[in-house]
């Protein structure tokens, strides 16, 4: 969906020039249909155009399955059968698609694919126990683009369950305008040897309240994402190479945002404003953080130092407003980006990030600028 003369006239020029030069062009709501659903499946795989940023451009960059004719799916079944078939290389998803009890799908050992969801698609959990909760397991895929899809769990239970979404020993991912919230253990983790991984233009958040009583001990698990599984992976050195860019933790967030072990982590132009925050972002073992051109407002903790066991977290250009707790990083200067990456001024994030134009499955299917 080509950006508009008209539109690059306005008054929110600036804005848009710089969107554009990041991606993908994105409807007035989040979640809410721009284009009608059924006009979107002859076009949306061949106007997939936007070429990714941050590390997943690297190490011969992330195009997922290209332009391949989408499979439109509408129920779990065809949605399972899509996703493990090596041979479909486009997945659209319409609709409200529910996924049952222990009906987690597992996405394993595939090369090239995209899974897209139309406008206001939705991908739903029901399920707090241990052992069947969780949305989708990403685990030993290379090239995979994950765009324009919400991620609703039950809400937070620490019952040591799933995460909405889990990117396991994963290669070159990209997911990008996608919404995670209401996880059971958390609503999207990096781990395992992952490497080459962009997140950018997405929501996490918490809309439920938090089950208490939980096995795990916690009664208020409403903790995001982890990069690294444990201090103990030490196969995750010089791997877990993860930009998070424009992206909003938004509110019901308590920690993890992420919290991070291992790897190479670029946070640039993301929003924080959970008002029930304890942490935002968590440097842990051997962490190699850098973090620029951030948001953070009414939050506690924008930078958690934890157990000091970190290699670099450092902070360039960042804006912290009504804030307490910690706002450094540890005096270690940080990894330098093998890559470019469009970047606005702090002054603009809020702005960019939380407008009609911000994070969120907001871009109406697999359309890019």
């Amino acid at each position: 969906m080509k950006t508009r003369a008209n539109y690059l006239t306005s008054s929110a020029m600036a804005l848009c020039i710089a969107f554009i030069s990041f991606g993908c062009q994105k409807s007035n709501d989040p979640g809410a249909s721009t284009e009608n659903s059924g006009t979107t499946q002859a076009k949306t795989a061949t106007e997939a155009t936007c070429v990714v940023q941050g590390w997943a451009s690297q190490n011969g960059g992330t195009t997922g399955g290209g332009t391949a004719t989408p499979t439109v799916v509408t129920n779990y079944a065809a949605l399972k059968a899509a996703i493990q078939n090596v041979n479909v290389k486009v997945v659209q998803v319409n609709g409200t698609i529910t996924i049952p009890a222990a009906g987690r799908i597992s996405f394993q050992d595939q090369t090239g694919k995209t899974i897209f969801g139309s406008a206001g698609a939705k991908l739903v959990s029901n399920d707090q126990s241990k052992a069947n909760s969780g949305i989708i397991n990403v685990k030993r895929c290379t090239n995979i683009i994950i765009r324009n899809l919400i991620f609703e769990g039950p809400g937070a239970y620490d019952t040591d369950g799933w995460d909405n979404a889990i990117i396991d020993a994963s290669t070159n991912v990209w997911v990008d305008h996608c919404e995670f919230r209401d996880g059971v253990d958390g609503n999207f983790d990096i781990k395992n040897i992952s490497d080459y991984i962009t997140v950018s233009n997405c929501k996490f958040a918490y809309v439920k309240p938090p089950k208490a009583g939980g096995s795990g001990g916690s009664d208020d698990h409403r903790f995001s994402g982890l990069i690294g599984s444990s201090d103990g992976a030490t196969a995750d050195r010089n791997r877990l190479r993860v930009t998070f860019v424009r992206c909003w933790w938004a509110e019901g967030c308590v920690a993890r945002m992420p919290r991070v072990r291992f790897g190479k982590v670029h946070l640039v132009n993301n929003y924080f404003n959970s008002t029930v925050s304890k942490s935002c972002i968590q440097a842990g073992f051997e962490a190699n953080i850098l973090a620029e051109a951030n948001v953070f407002e009414n939050v506690k903790n924008p930078v958690d130092l934890m157990d000091n066991t970190s290699t670099a977290v450092q902070l360039k250009n960042n804006t912290f407003t009504n804030v307490t707790g910690s706002i450094s990083g540890n005096g270690n200067t940080a990894f330098t980006p093998s890559y470019n990456i469009s970047t606005l001024n702090s002054s603009s994030v809020k702005a960019a990030v939380t407008s009609s134009n911000g994070a969120g499955a907001t871009v109406g299917g697999n359309n890019c600028s």
